[in-house]
């Protein structure tokens, strides 16, 4: 029996996706898989707030999203508000790191950006890792098309039980959004939190700015499916 499982959501909602990270943690933890790809697209429009008191869950950031037809998700890890909608393809991809190798967030970061420099390429689209002032959920590891930010990334470290440590690595990839549109949720949430920063839409890109072809949703899971097996980091 395989040790690796791919899983792919055309439309799934956001809580049911970090129910289902939850569940293949676990059976990383009981030594039931090795590692899971999870490709998935929420069906409705919904701004991902992380945990602590920096990100208030108030009433009037709901009402406020709801005037736009937004949803508000409350995760408990932390990190910047994101937006989740259609048109924006997510990897959630948990592994056990190799136990011969000491773990290096840095290291941990670069592998998926060498998966997703291979997936650009696929496009003959040449892609850069480093922050991007004005962006949202901002980072050394995005991944930038001259010069302007079309995936985030995070990741977050498990203790295994009786060693080894189980990385969650997670990136958004815009492909077919308005970008005017995405960021007004974010800025929002900004707003209402008191603070002073805002993002940008022109600091961002998308997929299918950059390319003449549209290729379906399946059609992109599977061609990132391929760069993680082409990548041969994993």
């Amino acid at each position: 029996m395989s040790r690796n499982k791919l899983l792919r959501y055309q439309q799934i909602s956001v809580a049911n996706v970090f129910d289902k990270e939850s569940q293949v943690i676990k059976q990383i933890q009981a030594g039931e898989l090795q590692q899971c790809l999870m490709l998935w697209q929420a069906k409705q429009a919904t701004l991902v707030l992380p945990a602590g008191k920096k990100w208030p869950e108030s009433d009037s950031l709901k009402a406020g999203l709801l005037v736009d037809n937004w949803l508000l998700h409350a995760r408990k890890t932390g990190g910047a508000p994101v937006p989740q909608c259609p048109g924006v393809i997510n990897i959630s991809h948990l592994y056990l790191w190799a136990s011969d190798t000491p773990y290096s967030i840095p290291q941990a970061y670069e592998n998926l950006c060498t998966v997703l420099q291979g997936f650009f390429l696929q496009f003959n689209l040449v892609s850069q890792a480093h922050a991007t002032e004005f962006s949202y959920c901002d980072g050394d590891y995005n991944m930038n098309i001259n010069g302007k930010k079309i995936v985030g990334t995070a990741q977050r470290v498990i203790l295994k039980k009786g060693g080894g440590k189980i990385v969650l690595a997670q990136a958004f990839i815009l492909i077919d959004v308005l970008l005017d549109e995405i960021i007004k949720p974010v800025n929002l949430c900004y707003q209402l939190s008191d603070k002073t920063e805002r993002v940008k839409a022109q600091v961002h890109t998308a997929l299918f700015d950059n390319i003449t072809e549209r290729p379906t949703i399946e059609k992109l899971y599977q061609q990132l499916t391929q760069a993680f097996v082409d990548s041969g980091l994993y």
